[in-house]
């Protein structure tokens, strides 16, 4: 199966600031012209599934509109971004050292912000990719985030291993807003 993880379009939020699980809509002008670059890329008939956050959900429905043959956006709210806790909406720069330094010491399981682990998000991550494997379909599209891109990452080339989690092992890249990357599973 082949899955594509299609990141949301550009924020309405200022740069440098963690807004996470917070739902806030994305450019519509770069929504449109991201689902157009796009378009082209899924075979005929691939699954949509799609973060039901704005900015993500926004994107399905625009791809849906160019390509009616994709199937319907499902939202799977196991591909939303992480969820920063008090961090939310928060200037990354303003989050005490001591902040970062506790969830590296950690990363496996400390709650950044209070709000979920990298554990957390691998595992429910970890369930959706199980779910899109058992549809048994050529090909499966993820309207999603960066972070849940990178657990797909992180899964793929750990063998999906969920129990241990360094912070070197965390993935650095991840496609810019509106661009994509696909895997073979």
């Amino acid at each position: 199966m082949k899955l594509w993880l299609l990141r949301h379009a550009q924020v309405h939020v200022p740069a440098g600031v963690c807004y996470g699980m917070h739902d806030v809509p994305a450019n519509e002008q770069a929504t449109q012209e991201a689902a157009e670059a796009f378009a082209m890329c899924p075979q005929h008939g691939s699954v949509l599934w799609s973060s039901p956050l704005s900015r993500a959900w926004q994107l399905s429905q625009a791809l849906h509109s160019r390509r009616a043959d994709l199937s319907v956006p499902r939202a799977d709210a196991r591909l939303c971004e992480m969820n920063f806790g008090i961090w939310e909406m928060q200037a990354w720069d303003a989050i005490a050292r001591t902040a970062f330094d506790a969830w590296m010491a950690d990363f496996t399981h400390h709650r950044f912000g209070g709000g979920e682990s990298t554990h957390e998000v691998i595992c429910r991550v970890g369930q959706a990719l199980d779910d899109a494997r058992a549809l048994n379909v050529p090909e499966v599209v993820w309207v999603t985030h960066a972070g849940v891109i990178k657990a797909v990452q992180y899964l793929l080339a750990s063998g999906g291993n969920e129990s241990m989690i360094r912070p070197d092992q965390w993935p650095q890249e991840s496609p810019s807003y509106g661009g994509w990357m696909a895997f073979e599973i």
